[in-house]
This record gives structure tokens, sequence and C-alpha cells, in this order.
């Protein structure tokens, strides 16, 4: 773990079960590039792949979009996300978080939320742990735990995945796994 990360941070992250993040400027850069029949984002593989290492360390992993998009519930499929919500704005995401707590038996002290905008700012003040992308407006930064140094779509969730796993001391049988 690196030094810089304070032993605060660490506990927090020590405790997660549930790891979601919002899709649009946390998992993709906030593009949405549409046309024709079709819509098309982009997705960091280093993301995914740190989605699949959460997932295969026992985490249980969702995304909560307030955007109904075929692509993200393509993505999600691919990458066997747990739980999906593309409930649009009809109820906000904490409420969604609520139902998907009551069902699942875990508290919000068990919860990691990554997200960028002001549409996440209800997980983000409720979350065990809170991250925020390194590009999300000022709101979310000062409701956050913990902000990455890398972007929305570029990284910034594999670094939150990183940073648990490693406080959860999930990260190096990994390393070891794929240095063999």
């Amino acid at each position: 773990m690196p030094a810089k990360i304070s032993a605060a941070i660490r506990q927090r992250a020590a405790r997660i079960k549930l790891f979601l993040c919002d899709v649009d400027g946390v998992l993709t850069d906030g593009s949405i590039f549409i046309g024709g029949e079709r819509e098309f984002k982009r997705f960091n593989i280093r993301d995914g792949l740190g989605l699949v290492l959460a997932r295969r360390a026992g985490l249980k992993v969702g995304w909560i979009s307030a955007r109904p998009s075929p692509a993200t519930k393509m993505r999600a499929e691919e990458l066997k996300i747990d739980f999906l919500v593309q409930q649009g704005d009809n109820i906000g995401k904490a409420a969604a978080i609520e139902e998907m707590l009551a069902r699942e038996k875990l508290n919000w002290s068990e919860v990691c939320f990554v997200g960028d905008d002001i549409i996440d700012l209800g997980p983000l003040t409720r979350a065990g742990f809170s991250v925020a992308v390194g590009d999300g407006v000022p709101e979310a930064k000062a409701a956050a735990h913990f902000v990455t140094k890398a972007v929305g779509g570029r990284g910034a969730v594999r670094e939150a995945v990183e940073l648990i796993l490693r406080a959860q001391g999930k990260w190096e049988p990994f390393v070891k796994h794929y240095a063999a």
C-alpha cells in the first residue's frame, strides 16, 4: 500500500464487501457517441480487470446509473457484474442502494461508492468508503473520503479497487498468481 494512504482510509477500505460505482464519468470518460440506431461508450480495460479481480476476491460489484443504456448493459454482462441498476431518474441512487443493501443484508459501512457528479452525492455521503474520480466536480470531491489520481474512464475504478484489495490483503495473491 502506498505510504500516502492514511490509516483511516485503509481501515475504511478493509471493511468493504460491496463495490458500487456510477457509470458515465466514472467507468467512462463521460463521452457518449450516438449515431444512427446505436450508442457507443468507451470503457477502460484495466477498470474492467479490476472489477473482475474484486469479484474473484469475494466482493460483490454493482453499477448504479441514472441513465439507461444498452452499451452499459452489454459491458456489465460481459464482466458478470453482480448488480446493474439503470433506474432513470425515477428513484435516487441512495434509495436504489438502500433496497440492494436490504436484500443483501449489508449496511452502508460495508459499501464503497465511486462517483463523479452531484447526482452521486447521496451515495457518496452515506458510503463507508466514498471515492470521487480525479476529474469529478468539486462537490463530489468534497463529499469523498478519497479522490483518485486517475480520471473517469482512465483507471479511476482500478485505482479504487486496488486500494481496497491491498487494504484487505487480497492484492498480492493476484500479483503472485499472474507472475507465475
